[in-house]
């Protein structure tokens, strides 16, 4: 790895109903950490974690926003700049999934991406760990995605609790999302202020490689 790399910022929201385990999926995520207290977000709470994909250090910011009604025009001032949207249902929940077409289109009408067809979007159903009570069938997502016209997203069944997947959704997330934000900055190149930013730094790596 050379002493200068390029440094990657990619701003990650994560939308989906109170209880399915949006803060628990980030907590996983950045901090290896599970707690079975359940604590509602008000607004919106804030990690970074640090991983390397295809020899890029990249700085992940990522937005857990409230899920419940009366926090969802809270949460909405966040949307802008982001870069990736992380939908979360509860694979125990139908009702949960249904509402992935409001949090949906509630982003892509805030945030107003320049694709919005090819937005990076990454379907996580949580709590796989209680599968005997599952209520979404597992074709069910690949089908709605579809149905969406969503070409760059991707689906992953996960246990925060147990850490099953979570990584790896993350993963898959940031190689699409830096594609996508790589190809979005080429097309605002003499733009005062673009949205991804490519700057010379040291290397920093607080949280290892993330094995993109």
């Amino acid at each position: 790895m050379s002493a200068r790399q390029k440094k990657v910022l990619l701003k990650v929201i994560i939308l989906g109903d109170s209880g399915v385990g949006k803060t628990s999926l980030m907590n996983r995520y950045c901090k290896n950490f599970f707690s079975k207290q359940y604590k509602t977000t008000i607004g919106a709470d804030t990690m970074t974690k640090e991983v390397m994909c295809d020899g890029r250090l990249v700085t992940l910011q990522i937005w857990d926003t409230a899920g419940q009604e009366r926090f969802q025009s809270l949460g909405a001032s966040f949307y802008r700049g982001a870069d990736a949207c992380v939908l979360v249902y509860d694979v125990t929940d139908q009702k949960s999934f249904g509402n992935l077409k409001s949090w949906k289109e509630d982003f892509l009408q805030t945030a107003g991406p320049a694709n919005p067809e090819k937005f990076p979007f990454l379907m996580l159903g949580n709590k796989s760990d209680l599968g005997s009570k599952r209520q979404v069938p597992e074709g069910q997502p690949a089908a709605w995605a579809k149905e969406q016209s969503l070409t760059n997203v991707q689906h992953f069944e996960t246990s925060a609790k147990d850490a099953v997947n979570v990584d790896q959704a993350f993963q898959a997330l940031v190689k699409v999302a830096m594609v996508n934000a790589a190809e979005k900055d080429n097309n605002k190149k003499g733009m005062d202020i673009p949205d991804f930013k490519l700057t010379d730094q040291p290397p920093v790596n607080n949280n290892g490689p993330c094995g993109c």
